[in-house]
Formats: structure tokens, C-alpha cells, sequence
């Protein structure tokens, strides 16, 4: 139970920087779509370009986080790997980057946005940035250095919302004001909006990369190129992988606008109402994320002791417990939770049950994954990712047209539940690991069947504090449920125990 605890311990804290940082970013959700100077179909256009992102994010930085860890763990390459880890990174970044900003209309084509070039061009240099920043940020979380980590990526945040609160309410509402305000010295009111919002995440990339200025001086020009061939062979099936999840996790707005019929605004206007309620399952995504942070150097580090499979287990069971509850605390509350972006934005809240159950599977596929990190069997971790893909695609294609975000949703759904399923079976062939899978699998239908009770309560009974008040009892009735059943190890963890002593 120490490691549980460790991992805990490095989940809270990576999960708190994380979980801070998105939560500030989150902030511009409710800002942007309640704000009269952006429209559904400006907050769409915005969605298609940070869809594209982390897409061309994990090919600038192929896979070379994973790999950092993987190979770090090995005494013999501790003295060279960082160097050979940021110079790799450096020059494909530059050459990914040239090639890249001579095709700025193939991706402009791409993301349906070929009449907005000064996007396209601000987009180019945030991908290079922050795949610099890759390989310092993966030093710090295997040194264990969760304050300056945390540093860096909230005061990065913090700064993007300023500004962007800055251009879009107090540039934009002085240049119509006086056309000879200071702000018209670097503001143009001509420009639209997501314009200077993207702006702003780049000077947020710019920050970010400042603040790493001590990890990045101290790379020297010392290039193992043995231990780079085995990086690359380790991490190139994690490029494929990657690509696929990232079709699986942002890709859906792009196919949106793609097979979506209408016009160019009302495509973008859909785009955006998915986007702005996909949003809402933030908090079992900030958990997934800050999980991951601390999991993954865990996880490596854990194989070289006894008896790993028991604590993967272990951690499998109490994750799964987390994000039922939180599926409980998004899905039941929805009078609350919807509140966070712009009435107009509302018509899409259906989709939000459905992406919230498949983020849940999405976290417990990240859970399994370990089977094929540990094993070097990367390529499998690929192909389950290529199938989740082409289940995205399929669905996509044949339902979009007619039933639009709906359809993106149930794709999500189908996908991540098929890859966790697909990796459960292949991984416990292959590395099996003593999952409790039948009380995990009961758990899920509990919360499941707890939000339909809750569903079919408040159709006949639609009161807004009515439906608060079930909400609160059935999230309470599962809290005492899990506590009956887990009432042998909850006491050993760190801050529940505590209670449980009283």
C-alpha cells in the first residue's frame, strides 16, 4: 500500500498543477461563450485548429516522452539520454516546423480555415514551442520536481487568460471606441477575434519556454546516436498510436465540419455547441491527465521492484472508484455544470453523459496500457489505437451527415470502450495482471443505472432542486455503497483513512 500511496502522492501533485492549470484555462470557456464579441461560429473555428494541434503535436514530438522515461530508468543511459533527448528534438522540430510553414495551405484546406493564413502561421510556431518544451517538462517529472512543473505551466495559463481577456474585451472594446486608442499600435479591430485568442497561447508557449531556460541550458551538444536508435524504435509505434488518439480525441470536430451538411457558418456553429458541452466532462479529463503524470514514471519505476502486477491492480481498482464518482458528480449536477458556457451553447448537453462515459473508458484503457509499455510491445499499443480510430472514422462518416454531434459522441463512446476492451483481452494474455474486473464492471453499471434512476425521477418531476436534491442522495447511496465494500483498504489510504479512524 506505500506505493499506492506514492503514487498518490505524485498524482496529487502533478494532478494539482495540471488540474490548476486547466482549470484556469478552463475559465476561458465560460468567458468565450458568454462573450457577445464571439460568436458559435467564431468558438467553432477555434475548436477546428486546436483539433489539428495536438495532432501535428505528436508528430513533432514522436513519442520521445514515453521513451525519456523508459530508457532514463536505466542507470547506464542517465548520463547522455537528456541531451540525446532535446537535440533530437530540437532539429526535427526545426525541420517539422520548415516543412510545415512552406504547406500552410495544405493545412489551411485541412482545418477549414485557408481564409484565416495568420492562424494557420500562429498555429505553427505554438507547435514548435512546445514541443521544445517536451523533453524539460519529462526532466522534471523524472526527477520529481513537481513545484517549478507546476510553476511553469500555471503562470503560462495565467498568462494566456489575461491576454486573451485582454485583446477580446479591452483592445476590441477601445479600438471601436477611438480609432486612434494605443491599442490600434499592435490591435487590429479588422481582424476577427480568435485571431489574437490564438495570439495569446502562443505568447502563453513563449512564457512557458522561458521559465524552462535552466533545464534547456544545461543541454550540451552530446549526441549518443545507439541510444537514439533505440528511443526511436521504442517511441515510432507511439507515434501511430498517438495519431490515432489523437483522432479519437479531437479529430471528431474536424470530420464534423468535413461531412457535416449546410453552410461554411452553419457547420461552424455545430462545431462549436460540440465543442463548448464536450468541454464539460473536464473534470474526469483533468483526473485522467493528472493521473497520467504521475502514473507513467511510476508505473516504470514499480516494474523493477516485486510484485508489480498487484499494485497495478490495486491502482486500477481505486482509479475506477474515482471516476465513477466523478461521472455521478458531472452527470447528476448537470443544472450546475451546464451553467459553465453560454446558454446558446445548450441545445448539445446530450452529448455530455455520453462523452463522460467514454473519457471513463478512455482513462481505464490508459490504466491497461502498461501491459505493452513494460513489454517493449509498443506496436500493439498502435494497432488497439488504429482499430479505436477506424471505429471514429467509420462512425463519423456514416452517421454524421445525419445525426451531426451526436453521432461524434457515440463514436467517442464506441472507440474508447472498444480499445479497452480490445487491450484488457490482448494484455492479460500477455502480461497478466490481477484485476478485479467484475466488481470494476459493477461499479460502472451502478453509476450507470443510478443516472438513469435519476433521469426517469426528474422527467416526471423536472424541478431544478428537486433534481439537486436526488442527485445528492444517489451520489451519497454510492459513496456508502463503496465504502461498505472497500471498508478493508480505504482506511490505509492517505486523507480517506483519516476518516475512517474516527
Amino acid at each position: 500500500m506505500s506505493n499506492i500511496k506514492k503514487l498518490a502522492g505524485q498524482t496529487m501533485w502533478y494532478g494539482l498543477s495540471s488540474i490548476a492549470a486547466r482549470l484556469i484555462n478552463y475559465l476561458l470557456t465560460p468567458y468565450l461563450t458568454y462573450s457577445k464579441n464571439i460568436e458559435t461560429a467564431d468558438f467553432g473555428k477555434m475548436a477546428l485548429i486546436y483539433a489539428a494541434i495536438p495532432l501535428l503535436n505528436v508528430l513533432f514530438t514522436y513519442g520521445f516522452e514515453t521513451a525519456y522515461f523508459r530508457f532514463s530508468a536505466k542507470e547506464e543511459n542517465r548520463k547522455t539520454i537528456y541531451n540525446t533527448a532535446a537535440l533530437s528534438m530540437l532539429f526535427s522540430t526545426l525541420l517539422f516546423s520548415t516543412l510545415l510553414w512552406f504547406n500552410q495551405g495544405s493545412f489551411g484546406r485541412i482545418t477549414g480555415l485557408e481564409d484565416f493564413p495568420q492562424i494557420i502561421q500562429l498555429s505553427i510556431f505554438i507547435i514548435a514551442l512546445d514541443t521544445l518544451s517536451t523533453i524539460p517538462f519529462a526532466r522534471l517529472r523524472q526527477e520529481n520536481r513537481p513545484i517549478k512543473f507546476a510553476a511553469a505551466k500555471i503562470i503560462g495559463i495565467m498568462v494566456n487568460v489575461f491576454l486573451t481577456w485582454f485583446f477580446v474585451s479591452y483592445c476590441s472594446q477601445h479600438a471601436k471606441a477611438d480609432a486612434n486608442s494605443w491599442v490600434t499600435l499592435f490591435f487590429n479591430p479588422k481582424l476577427n477575434l480568435i485571431v489574437y485568442v490564438v495570439l495569446a497561447n502562443l505568447i502563453q508557449s513563449i512564457i512557458t519556454l522561458l521559465f524552462l531556460y535552466k533545464e534547456i541550458a544545461q543541454v550540451r551538444f552530446e549526441f549518443d546516436t545507439k541510444l537514439w536508435k533505440q528511443m526511436m524504435l521504442y517511441s515510432l509505434p507511439l507515434v501511430i498510436a498517438g495519431m490515432g488518439g489523437m483522432i479519437n480525441e479531437t479529430f471528431d470536430r474536424l470530420m464534423l465540419r468535413w461531412w457535416l451538411p449546410g453552410s461554411d457558418l452553419a457547420r461552424d456553429s455545430q462545431v462549436g455547441i460540440y465543442n463548448a458541452c464536450y468541454k464539460l466532462s473536464i473534470l474526469i479529463t483533468l483526473f485522467i491527465q493528472a493521473f497520467r503524470m504521475g502514473a507513467e514514471p511510476f508505473f516504470f519505476k514499480q516494474a523493477e521492484g516485486g510484485n508489480p502486477q498487484k499494485v497495478y491492480a490495486r491502482v486500477m481498482k481505486f482509479f475506477v472508484i474515482v471516476i465513477t464518482l466523478m461521472f455521478l458528480a458531472v452527470s447528476l449536477f448537470m443544472p450546475i455544470w451546464k451553467n459553465f458556457i453560454g446558454p446558446k451553447y445548450w441545445d448539445g448537453l446530450a452529448v455530455v453523459p455520453i462523452l463522460l462515459l467514454a473519457n471513463m473508458f478512455l482513462g481505464i484503457y490508459y490504466n491497461l496500457s502498461v501491459w505493452y509499455k513494460l513489454g517493449n510491445k509498443t506496436m500493439a499499443g498502435a494497432w488497439i489505437t488504429l482499430m479505436g480510430a477506424a471505429i471514429t472514422i467509420c462512425i463519423n462518416y456514416l452517421f454524421i451527415p445525419t445525426f451531426g454531434y451526436m453521432a461524434c459522441a457515440w463514436a467517442t463512446f464506441f472507440c474508447y470502450g472498444g480499445m479497452m476492451v480490445i487491450s484488457f483481452i490482448w494484455g492479460q494474455k500477455e502480461y497478466r495482471i490481477p484485476y478485479a474486473w467484475k466488481k470494476l464492471v459493477a461499479y460502472i453499471v451502478i453509476v450507470v443505472l443510478l443516472f438513469f434512476i435519476h433521469r426517469g425521477i426528474t422527467h416526471f418531476l423536472p424541478n431544478k432542486y428537486f433534481s439537486l436534491a436526488i442527485a445528492s442522495l444517489l451520489t451519497g447511496f454510492y459513496l456508502w455503497f463503496v465504502g461498505k465494500i472497500e471498508q478493508k483498504e480505504l482506511p490505509q489510504l492517505p486523507i480517506i483513512g483519516k476518516y475512517f479512524k474516527k
